[in-house]
């Protein structure tokens, strides 16, 4: 194929993308720039996204893709709750903090038993190895989510990995506009980790930070 044949591929795909995923890609995308800087208003854009992104997936039969988004409209709401100054102590605004590394491991551990249990139950009506990856970036991404919300400074460590993994999924199923944001995600993810660090650091009179057991 020539480059100006695959030039005009690219926009033929780009074109055959539906109005509907671009809204929700944008709206994605503006999730995490404002999470990135820590700005509550994040949770309307994620909601927003969410919402269209659950009818989505659901056409396309990605089952643990359609019900994530269900999980992130309710995170949504509880991140504007928490973010907005309730979630601190004595209501004070949320500080980024860190999770021990034994709650990590016990969390990874979660993670791959839910992944597998869920996949083979999906699997044994759809066949293939999709209900497996799906699972996967499903249940990663719930727990992400519930960092997020909390303010957990690993949750973009998190994210780098299942980004990557959901970029390749929603490509294979078609949604070509979403994998790409799904490839910046990785991107912004890792400044982002770099970005709350900072703020981390700062943080109090404890130089470390606070860690949660």
């Amino acid at each position: 194929m020539t480059f100006a044949g695959a030039l005009d591929a690219v926009v033929a795909g780009l074109a055959a993308i539906p109005p509907a995923e671009w809204a929700a890609v944008l709206l994605a995308f503006g999730y995490l720039l404002l999470a990135v800087r820590q700005n509550a208003w994040c949770w309307g854009c994620a909601i927003a996204s969410s919402a269209i992104f659950l009818v989505l997936f659901a056409r396309a039969d990605l089952v643990m893709q359609a019900a994530l988004q269900v999980f992130y409209i309710v995170m949504g709401v509880y991140g504007w709750w928490a973010w907005r100054g309730h979630a601190g102590e004595g209501g004070t605004a949320l500080p980024v903090s860190r999770w021990s590394a034994g709650r990590h491991a016990l969390s990874i551990v979660a993670l791959l038993v839910a992944t597998i249990v869920n996949g083979w139950l999906v699997a044994r009506s759809q066949g293939g190895f999709v209900p497996y990856v799906d699972a996967f970036v499903a249940w990663v991404s719930v727990l992400a989510t519930w960092m997020v919300a909390r303010k957990v400074l690993e949750n973009w460590l998190y994210w780098i990995v299942v980004d990557a993994v959901a970029a390749a999924l929603y490509w294979s199923q078609g949604f070509h506009a979403t994998s790409v944001l799904f490839v910046l995600y990785v991107v912004i993810a890792a400044r982002a980790y770099f970005a709350w660090r900072t703020d981390y650091l700062r943080a109090g009179t404890n130089p470390a930070g606070p860690t949660h057991a």
